[in-house]
């Protein structure tokens, strides 16, 4: 029992395929879809799409976007999103790093929302490479 997943970005098509289930971040919360899931449209956080195809999960880090489900069929628009087996690690981690070092030097209300949101996309990539398939 399969649906077809397309997952956009205004850059690249990451992913368009069928697969059995996905955990998708909304804004919300976490949702899993499977079949014959209900027509819904939502708001998507920063976080890790999960896929699972036969017998194994895939990871997508997913920087934000909209999705709508119906018909058997999920479209994802995403702000950005990287395949977790796309990713560098050592690139990632680095990028964590000043992430994390630029949040704790971030002065004023503008400079800490930017610092926190790229400390975010940043933990997310990390998480993408670290989930155990």
């Amino acid at each position: 029992m399969t649906f077809n997943l397309c997952v956009l970005t205004p850059n690249q098509i990451v992913w368009d395929s069928e697969v059995k289930e996905i955990l998708l971040s909304t804004n919300s919360g976490q949702i899993g879809v499977f079949k014959n899931h209900a027509p819904i449209a939502t708001a998507l956080d920063i976080g890790i799409l999960r896929i699972r195809l036969t017998d194994r999960w895939l990871t997508i880090a997913l920087m934000g976007g909209f999705a709508r489900i119906g018909n058997n069929e999920i479209t994802i628009l995403g702000n950005d999103a990287e395949r977790g087996s796309d990713i560098n690690p050592q690139e990632a981690q680095q990028t964590l790093k000043i992430a994390e070092a630029n949040l704790k030097k971030a002065q004023g209300k503008r400079q800490t929302i930017e610092a926190n949101l790229a400390l975010r996309r940043a933990r997310t990539r990390v998480e993408a490479i670290n989930m155990i398939s």
